[in-house]
């Protein structure tokens, strides 16, 4: 049997979001007891949350929401690439090293640990150039274990207005610890939110047989 990797941050109560952004929090409505036959619970989230599906209508006025994107690049063969040499920002000449001919889906992995305990504002950002590479060798999605392709006090945007350039889907907040570089099937669907900007993703990587 094929091995999955969770590759998803566990959503909880005291979780970092982007700052000025909704905490998340999940509380009971019913209560299962003698007078109640079941647990029901209340969910106050960011469409941002923890790890998730940007949607083109988070950064351009006329671009697309959550339910009205493609599905297909969120699904399929992908390559986990280890960036985290790359410093402040992954280049062109950070990825030509190790990236294949041919892609479809791109995941990079720039934390030696990923941050679970607190906001970090330092993370590794995606130069635009390296956007265009990708999407020269046939890059559908480009995922990252940031909150953010682009700086956080850079409202330009210039990464994400790449994407959307090149028809890519972008995955934020991925968990690449414990995967190794190499060759797996993403599953991350976004959930049918709509008209929404964004959607939380249970994103899994299968490892492929041989």
């Amino acid at each position: 049997m094929s091995r999955l990797h969770d590759i998803s941050q566990p959503l909880r109560a005291d979780m970092p979001v982007w700052p000025g952004d909704t905490p998340f929090a999940h509380e009971p409505t019913w209560v299962l007891d003698g007078q109640c036959p079941v647990n029901v619970s209340r969910l106050t989230l960011s469409t941002h949350t923890g790890t998730h599906a940007d949607a083109p209508s988070h950064y351009a006025a006329d671009g697309q929401a959550i339910d009205e994107v493609e599905l297909t690049p969120y699904l399929g063969p992908c390559v986990v690439l280890d960036m985290r040499h790359a410093g402040p920002r992954v280049e062109p000449e950070h990825l030509l090293p190790v990236l294949p001919s041919h892609v479809e889906r791109v995941l990079l992995r720039t934390w030696g640990h990923f941050p679970h305990e607190r906001w970090r504002s330092d993370f590794t950002t995606i130069a635009p150039e390296s956007i265009d590479l990708l999407a020269e060798r046939g890059a559908r999605l480009i995922g990252v274990d940031t909150p953010s392709l682009d700086p956080e006090v850079d409202s330009r945007l210039l990464a994400h207005h790449r994407v959307r350039h090149h028809g890519m889907a972008i995955l934020e907040g991925l968990v690449l610890d414990a995967v190794s570089p190499g060759h797996y099937e993403l599953v991350a669907l976004p959930l049918k939110l709509a008209g929404a900007d964004a959607s939380p993703v249970r994103a899994l990587l299968r490892e492929l047989d041989g």
